[in-house]
């Protein structure tokens, strides 16, 4: 392609673009077998959550974000985790700790009193946050705080980032669902349920400043009444007549 601009002077330029068949074939090949980003399928809008919305959601944004957590290649064990991020005796910890499934974990009632009854401040603030992340982010076993869950809140404190690790684990669990074509979603359901209403909630046909320092979609989600007159068909009918105007 050339373009002439003075009479000796052009500009010419190389258009050459990839072949999208070979992948196109594998993906073929694949066809359900593999995870679909397409989390939602809305009419003909796909809506997957992004790196950068579960950031701005989580006020993770201050974060490093060049550090992404990886599970360790020797992590200390799940009783020195414990001891370590809750600051009690070693023989209280042993005596606590339970395995469920292939996985070793702590109940929320133990950690509760650690919450309520600790002399250390920090530590109640601590054991609380991992409950957090335990019971609410990553639900593996209910009621329970699983191992893994220290492992990645052992490094929170040393600047990685928790949110690859979250968006990879709502895609792992909607995928197993969609491949059972049921089953209980093991992630952050408010985190989830926060992330989608940013693609709907409106005011005014003006979308909220989701991204916007100022403003925090979950203490929204929080405050806002959930509504428990629509059954669970009438859902299903309203998402599946939704047009792609009604999408943002």
């Amino acid at each position: 392609m050339e373009r002439g601009f003075l009479d000796e002077d052009f500009t010419r330029i190389s258009v050459t673009q990839n072949s999208l068949q070979e992948l196109k074939e594998i993906l073929d090949q694949w066809n359900e077998e593999n995870p679909a980003y397409s989390c939602f399928t809305l009419g003909k809008v796909d809506l997957v959550p992004t790196v950068e919305e579960y950031m701005a959601l989580l006020w993770c944004a201050k974060i490093q974000v060049d550090k992404v957590y990886s599970r360790a290649i020797n992590p200390p064990t799940f009783l020195k985790k414990l001891m370590n991020i809750i600051g009690i005796s070693e023989q209280w910890v042993t005596t606590r700790i339970k395995q469920k499934r292939d996985n070793k974990c702590i109940s929320w009632r133990n950690l509760k009193d650690v919450v309520l009854k600790h002399l250390d401040m920090k530590k109640r603030v601590d054991v609380f946050a991992l409950s957090i992340y335990g019971l609410v982010i990553f639900p593996k076993a209910l009621g329970h705080v699983n191992e893994a869950v220290t492992d990645l809140f052992d490094r929170l404190d040393k600047g990685f980032t928790p949110v690859l690790a979250i968006l990879a684990e709502t895609f792992r669990s909607l995928n197993a669902c969609r491949r059972a074509g049921e089953g209980r979603f093991i992630g952050c359901a408010q985190l989830l349920l926060a992330w989608f209403h940013s693609h709907f909630w409106k005011v005014d046909k003006v979308s909220y400043r989701v991204f916007s320092g100022s403003y925090f979609l979950l203490k929204e989600v929080v405050a806002t009444p959930m509504r428990d007159d629509i059954s669970m068909e009438k859902w299903i009918a309203i998402l599946q007549n939704l047009q792609e105007e009604d999408v943002e």
